[in-house]
């Protein structure tokens, strides 16, 4: 039986035709094999008998396109393979390219990676300007590079300068920007004037869009290798070509052929299937996977009814989740005891508004939905009641007891702690199963993870609910069991605290840093202390190793700076000073990192990983990988610590930490969980 095509032709008496794209069984458009073998067998009636002109449409109410089938990455087993299946993509969208009447894409909700691909193809594009609209070409993000081509045809669209900045960053484009750039020909408000330009696009098309002439002489072969080194410069300060070699990969396509000829395409096409049999791209495919298990595990229709978020406490974690909420739509109440203390807060949160939000109408709407509330008024209308004062259990709970009796029966409790368990927390709580963790980490607009902590005991529809309202504030919820540190600070603690261990023996704090980056890290165990708060990891640090009966090391540094207030980023000095929101690290001169340094950093954060996989802190390893990527920023090209510790064989990772137990001590002794993960 032949498959239900995804595209359907229609033809209008003006003799125009339109192509409609809705992929079956999919809630979004991508473009699988079968799609692009689809649109190969429609484009080929239409060189048969070619319309007046041609509209490409997606009938899904979300989008156009996201791009290509991620999951038909991983079954490319070859660079050959990889190549003609690159290459067969390429002749489709040059077939739409080559079609002799005037093409249009016209776009609304997203057309990312392939699926700009497919309306760089048309002649022209048009696109519905609200604030769901989302261009870009996130390929890097992957490990590869567009391979439809894409290198080539956003470079002679918008020139050299912006094509490479959106293939190198993978920023989507939002609708002015785009108009801006050229990237569409037109903004429209509604579908219905979508459709009507469209129509005048191919009826009276004007001339196609063409960047300025110093923008195209960018890419003559006189100039190119000169702008080469400017474009690289920025790319060499983000990544290492060892870790992230797509990013090089592209400005090399540039630098050869300068978008343009038939080369160019091909030369696209090899490249792409070299990259995609890199473990680069195969872990950041298997790191995408696991960020759509975590978005899948939050029904957003279960908090579609929920509108009012209250948060006690507007320290910096306490604000920003408020701020964050607010810009994502809800009404907020933010309570604290004084005027005084809201202040800066709000003064944050403005500030997240005109940087996320930009638009003054939508800055002002969030502005109006935060609310300071000193007396708690808000509490009795909370959909949802967040708790984020200090870490201290009396205090926590003497709050709860002023709050729970003026709960709707239906609101959530979620406490914002960041390593007390829920079950000394709800003890004394009328309702113990209703409160559950919302953990989220610092600083909350970047962050992505948020821990949805919970006991043998919490209610099922308030885990339901927890993990909804998390997916409606586009977060990604992990569910996680009470447990002293829950997963990520967990399993950060005894990196962080090697990280002590190594400085109290005299190596320099950037050495240790740069130790960890050298590995892949964002930032090094040193720097991650000072952002996370020195009076955090102290208190964390504290409650995980009496919890777990482990010996913290020396700490005699950390709490004299703790003691002069030296907090780290949000006091400007901690174990660095901070200028400009950035570390101050001292030169490293000539010393290198001892050459265990990195293992002893590492092999300790994965071995903490096995024990909370062995104690069941969550379901499966694949859960440890997302937490620790996610809520940690583990080395995403390594495809998450458990994934690493295969790569490298689970034998030879237990063998190493038996070898580092013998020098340093029992710390290092293999958590028995190894035996089940090999």
């Amino acid at each position: 039986m032949e498959p239900e095509s995804a595209w359907q032709l229609q033809r209008d008496p003006d003799g125009l035709a339109w192509l409609l794209l809705d992929k079956p069984g999919a809630s979004t458009n991508v473009l699988s094999k079968d799609v692009l073998h689809g649109l190969d067998t429609q484009l080929a009636a239409l060189e048969r008998d070619p319309p007046r002109g041609l509209v490409l449409r997606s009938t899904k109410p979300n989008g156009f396109v996201a791009g290509a089938d991620i999951k038909e990455f991983r079954e490319l087993d070859s660079v050959e393979n990889a190549f003609e299946l690159v290459r067969s993509g390429q002749r489709v969208l040059d077939r739409l390219e080559a079609l002799p009447c005037p093409t249009v894409a016209a776009l609304h909700g997203f057309a990312l990676g392939g699926g700009l691909e497919l309306a760089l193809a048309c002649r022209y594009r048009v696109a519905i300007g609200d604030e769901r609209l989302a261009l870009g070409l996130p390929e890097v993000q992957l490990g590869i590079h567009p391979g439809f081509g894409g290198t080539v045809r956003s470079v002679r669209l918008l020139g050299a300068r912006a094509a490479l900045d959106l293939m190198l960053t993978g920023r989507t484009i939002r609708a002015d920007r785009a108009l801006q750039l050229g990237l569409v020909d037109r903004l429209v408000a509604n579908e219905a004037e979508l459709i009507e330009t469209a129509r005048g696009l191919v009826q009276e098309p004007p001339a196609p869009q063409c960047p300025p002439l110093t923008e195209r002489a960018l890419s003559w072969p006189l100039l190119r290798r000169f702008v080469r080194s400017s474009v690289l410069k920025p790319v060499r300060a983000r990544a290492e070509p060892k870790h992230y070699p797509a990013p090089f990969a592209i400005v090399d396509l540039w630098a050869r052929y300068g978008a343009r000829g038939a080369a160019a395409y091909e030369a696209e096409a090899h490249s792409i299937a070299q990259l995609f049999q890199t473990e680069t791209s195969r872990n950041l495919v298997r790191v995408f996977l696991l960020q759509d298990r975590l978005k899948a595990l939050g029904n957003q229709a279960a908090a579609a009814t929920l509108q009012h978020v209250h948060v006690v406490g507007a320290g910096v974690m306490g604000g920003d989740i408020a701020a964050w909420c607010a810009a994502r739509g809800f009404e907020v109440t933010l309570q604290d005891r004084s005027e005084e203390q809201l202040r800066p807060a709000l003064e944050r949160a403005r500030a997240l508004f005109e940087r996320r939000l930009r638009d003054p109408a939508r800055v002002a709407a969030a502005v109006d939905r935060l609310r300071g509330d000193v007396p708690g008024a808000g509490t009795n209308s909370a959909d949802v009641v967040i708790e984020a004062i200090f870490e201290n259990l009396e205090a926590k709970c003497s709050l709860y007891a002023t709050l729970e009796p003026d709960l709707k029966p239906t609101a959530l409790l979620a406490t914002n702690t960041s390593s007390i368990v829920l079950e000394s927390l709800s003890a004394s709580l009328q309702r113990p199963g209703r409160l559950l963790g919302l953990h989220f980490f610092n600083p909350v607009a970047q962050m992505p993870l948020v821990e949805v902590v919970h006991t043998p005991d919490t209610e099922p529809q308030m885990l339901e609910l927890a993990l909804a309202f998390t997916r409606r504030i586009d977060k990604l919820p992990l569910p996680c069991r009470s447990s002293p540190g829950f997963l990520v600070n967990r399993v950060l603690v005894p990196y962080l605290l090697e990280a002590m261990h190594a400085a109290s023996a005299g190596l320099p704090l950037a050495l240790i840093d740069q130790a960890a980056v050298d590995f892949g890290m964002p930032v090094g165990p040193v720097e991650l202390a000072d952002v996370v708060g020195l009076d955090v990891c102290r208190h964390v640090g504290r409650i995980v190793a009496e919890a777990l009966g482990r010996r913290p090391p020396d700490l005699a540094d950390l709490e004299a700076r703790v003691a002069a207030g030296k907090l780290g980023r949000k006091s400007g000095e901690g174990f660095y000073v901070w200028a400009d929101g950035k570390a101050v690290k001292p030169p490293p001169g000539s010393q290198i990192p001892p050459p265990d340094l990195t293992d002893r950093l590492i092999l300790a954060l994965l071995n903490e990983c096995v024990a909370c996989l062995r104690e069941g802190l969550v379901a499966d390893a694949d859960l440890v990988d997302a937490g620790v990527i996610f809520g940690a920023g583990f080395a995403p090209f390594r495809g998450g610590p458990l994934h690493y510790a295969r790569q490298r064989g689970i034998e030879a990772t237990v063998a190493r930490l038996q070898e580092l137990a013998a020098r340093y001590g029992p710390r290092f002794e293999p958590d028995p969980g190894w035996e089940r993960l090999a």
